[in-house]
C-alpha cells in the first residue's frame, strides 16, 4: 500500500486532498499544528482514516521529530503533498519584516526541509511523488498580486524550489507544483471575498500529480491538469 503525507491536512484544501487520496487507496499520514483539531476530525464519519502527526513549520525542529517517528515505526512515504501555508493581506510597502519572515518560513523553508527529509527515501526505493501547493499569485508572468505581497513572493520561491529539486532528483521521483485556483477555504475567502471554486475542484490537480504514471511530467507548474506559466 502506498503512503501519502499531507501537511496542513486538518481543513480546507489539505483535508480534501487527503479524502481524494484515501479514495485512491493510499494510507494517509496527515499533519497539522493542532492535534485537537485532528481529534475532532477523528469523530467525523466523513473524515479520512489516517495517522495524525504534529508538524508546525513555525517550529522547524518538528520536521526532524516527525521524520524520526516515521522511521522508528517503519513508515515509508511515497507521496509528499506540501499543502500547509499562510497568507496575509498587505502591499509591498506596508508588510512587516515579521510577516515576510513567517510567510517564508511556513511557505518555503518548511516544505524545503521536509522535502530534504523525505525525497532521498523515495529515490532509494525507486519511486515517489512530491506536490507543492502553490498559487498563480506566485507566477512571475501572470500573478505576483500586490495585495498579498509576501504570499506572492513566497509562492514564486516555492515554484523555484520545485524546479531546483526536480533538476537534481532522479526522474523516478516526480516533483511538481500546482495552483488550485481561488478556492472556497478559510484562506481563500479572507476579507469576505467569495471564492468561485470548490475544494474538490481545487484538489483535483494535486491528486493527479500525486498519482502520475512513471512517464508523467516533473518540474512543472499546473492548474486544472494543464501547464501554466512560471
Amino acid at each position: 500500500m502506498r503512503t501519502a503525507l499531507i501537511t496542513g491536512a486538518n481543513r480546507g484544501l489539505g483535508l480534501e486532498i487527503a479524502r481524494q487520496l484515501g479514495d485512491e487507496g493510499f494510507r494517509l499520514v496527515l499533519t497539522c499544528r493542532d492535534l485537537k483539531a485532528a481529534d475532532t476530525l477523528k469523530a467525523d464519519a466523513d473524515a479520512p482514516v489516517a495517522r495524525w502527526e504534529f508538524l508546525d513549520f513555525d517550529d522547524l525542529a518538528s520536521i526532524g521529530r516527525l521524520s524520526k517517528r516515521l522511521d522508528d515505526d517503519g513508515i515509508e512515504i511515497d507521496v509528499l503533498v506540501n499543502s500547509a501555508g499562510v497568507r496575509w493581506i498587505e502591499d509591498p510597502y506596508t508588510t512587516s519584516a515579521e510577516v515576510v519572515a513567517q510567510t517564508f518560513q511556513v511557505n518555503v523553508i518548511g516544505p524545503w526541509l521536509l522535502s530534504q527529509s523525505l525525497i532521498p527515501g523515495m529515490v532509494e526505493r525507486g519511486r515517489g511523488r512530491v506536490v507543492n501547493v502553490s498559487s498563480m499569485a506566485g507566477s512571475m508572468t501572470i500573478g505576483a498580486g500586490p495585495s498579498h505581497a509576501a504570499y506572492s513572493v513566497s509562492k514564486a520561491a516555492l515554484n523555484a524550489m520545485t524546479v531546483n529539486f526536480a533538476r537534481v532528483t532522479d526522474a523516478c521521483v516526480k516533483i511538481n507544483a500546482t495552483c488550485p485556483g481561488h478556492v472556497a477555504t478559510r484562506m481563500g475567502e479572507m476579507g469576505g471575498v467569495v471564492a468561485p471554486r470548490t475544494v474538490r475542484q481545487g484538489a483535483d490537480t494535486a491528486v493527479w500529480l500525486a498519482t502520475l504514471d512513471d512517464d508523467g511530467p516533473t518540474g512543472g507548474f499546473f492548474k486544472d491538469r494543464e501547464p501554466v506559466p512560471w
